[in-house]
């Protein structure tokens, strides 16, 4: 896995992805949870290709802000730098955008799982009550 990898994603901000919907707030804006797993989509899709078969990532971290309110029907731009590479953990520059600029930003902290192990201990996580 190298550094300098980017990627990129647009979405469409619809009522399903509002504060109001997502139960984060009252107003029919981009919520932030929407923003923050648009940011975690588009730093993973950037490196899925880079990776073994069998093998994902997963956020461990994410330091996130909000900058801007984005209203309905507007297009949000995200794009993802991978910025260091330390063994299995991958450390991203994140930015979302609007038409008039930078809504928000984060560093964001992926790390490299062989699935099968990784959902294994997971189901095994879920029958320990």
């Amino acid at each position: 896995m190298e550094t300098g990898i980017k990627g990129k994603q647009t979405k469409v901000v619809t009522a399903e992805c509002t504060a109001k919907a997502m139960g984060s707030g009252s107003m029919d804006v981009f919520a932030t949870p929407a923003m923050i797993a648009l940011m975690e989509e588009t730093a993973w899709k950037s490196v899925a290709a880079a990776l073994d078969p069998g093998y994902g990532t997963v956020g461990i971290r994410l330091e996130v802000t909000h900058d801007a309110p984005t209203p309905l029907g507007t297009v949000v731009t995200c794009e993802s730098e991978l910025l260091q590479v330390d063994g299995r953990k991958l450390t991203f520059e994140v930015r979302a955008y609007d038409e008039t600029g930078c809504i928000g930003k984060a560093v964001h902290e992926r790390f490299i799982v062989e699935e099968e192990t990784f959902m294994e201990k997971a189901l095994c996580r879920g029958h320990q009550k």
